[in-house]
C-alpha cells in the first residue's frame, strides 16, 4: 500500500477507534457528526475508486486541462498539505445518512480498494499522466491523488478529533 494512504488509515482508524454509536452522531449546532464525516470520506474514496474504474474502461486518462485557478489551489492543498476550511463539499460527496457503523467498519478498506485501483492506473498509464481530474484542484497524477487524499484526510481526522475533546467536555 501507498505509504500516504496507509497513514491515512492509521489516522482514521485511530480517531473513532472507541467511540460509541451516540458519540458518533453526536454534533453541535450546524456542524457534522463524526458519523457524517466519515460518511463524507468514505462516499469521497469510493468516488475516486469508481473516476479511477472509468479511466480504466477508457482506456486512457480522463484527466481535464488545468486552469491557473486549478493550480494555485492544488499547490495550496498537494505543495502545502493545507486544506483551507469553509468550502462546502461537492453534493456526491455529502453524507446521505449511510449506517455509522458500516461506514466506520468499512472505510479502512474502502481506502485499500482506491488505492488498488490508483495503482492500476498507475502501471497502465505511468506515474507522470494527469489521469483523472478532482472537481474543484483539476487534474492529478496517481501520486497527487493519494497526497490529496491523505491532506483531505487528515483535515476531517482534525475535525474528529475536535468532536472527541468536545464530547469529553459535555461528559465532565
Amino acid at each position: 500500500m501507498d505509504p500516504h494512504l496507509a497513514t491515512l488509515q492509521r489516522a482514521i482508524a485511530s480517531a473513532i477507534d472507541g467511540l460509541s454509536a451516540e458519540q458518533l452522531a453526536w454534533h453541535p449546532p450546524q456542524k457534522w457528526c463524526p458519523a457524517e464525516i466519515l460518511e463524507h470520506l468514505y462516499l469521497t474514496y469510493t468516488g475516486t475508486t469508481k473516476g479511477f474504474g472509468r479511466v480504466l474502461a477508457a482506456g486512457q486518462p480522463l484527466a481535464a486541462k488545468p486552469t491557473w485557478k486549478n493550480r494555485a489551489q492544488a499547490t495550496i492543498v498537494l505543495g502545502l498539505g493545507y486544506m483551507p476550511s469553509g468550502r462546502k463539499a461537492p453534493t456526491h460527496s455529502q453524507p446521505r445518512g449511510l449506517p455509522a457503523q458500516q461506514v466506520a467498519s468499512e472505510i479502512v478498506s474502502k481506502i485499500a480498494e482506491m488505492d488498488e485501483a490508483i495503482a492500476r492506473c498507475q502501471e497502465k498509464f505511468g506515474s507522470r499522466a494527469k489521469v483523472l481530474s478532482h472537481p474543484f484542484l483539476g487534474p492529478f497524477t496517481t501520486s497527487q491523488w493519494r497526497k490529496f487524499h491523505l491532506v483531505h484526510g487528515l483535515h476531517h481526522v482534525k475535525q474528529i478529533h475536535a468532536l472527541r475533546n468536545q464530547i469529553s467536555r459535555e461528559a465532565t
